[in-house]
């Protein structure tokens, strides 16, 4: 797949291209004005160690930008194997704000009260360390507060299209 003659790279071709890299699946949540915001973010990645900074890249045209920018908080849950079900939930344009998290089981943040979804294999959560203009996204760069890693080192991946499951041997 190369550039049209305009030089222009097509939206499909380069969707396909990046299919082509697994991701790991996370729910991306905050609070604003008491009610909390998530979204299903594959988008996300560690970006200092000296000081803990991680990136999400979130779409400008969603209502979770307006959350997580005016908030300043926010928190990030690695979903496990098997959570395909949050994962779709939480990409959903649409779906209700006071009712979403229904049936999802979730812990308040220790330092941000975010929502963390109960089992992940991981979470972070985060103060906002800087924001850019990326396209139709922003990224938010985020100071890492506080942490945890479970033993189980199980995630949801995406890849060419389709959530698959990650376990280690």
């Amino acid at each position: 797949m190369t550039p049209d003659s305009s030089g222009s790279i097509a939206p499909a071709a380069f969707r396909t291209a990046l299919s082509r890299f697994a991701s790991g699946i996370t729910i991306m949540s905050t609070v604003q004005g008491g009610v909390a915001h998530a979204m299903t973010a594959s988008a996300f990645t560690s970006v200092s160690l000296e000081p803990p900074l991680v990136l999400v890249c979130v779409d400008r045209g969603v209502r979770m930008h307006e959350a997580v920018l005016a908030g300043g908080e926010w928190a990030v849950s690695v979903l496990p194997a098997g959570e395909q079900a949050i994962a779709e939930r939480f990409a959903k344009s649409g779906r209700d704000l006071y009712s979403q998290f229904d049936g999802v089981e979730t812990v308040p943040g220790p330092k941000t009260g975010c929502p963390l979804v109960a089992g992940a294999p991981a979470w972070l959560e985060c103060r906002t360390w800087a924001t850019y203009a990326g396209g139709d996204h922003t990224i938010v760069v985020g100071e890492v507060l506080s942490l945890s890693a479970a033993d189980d080192p199980s995630a949801l991946i995406y890849y060419a299209g389709q959530y698959r499951d990650l376990r280690a041997d």
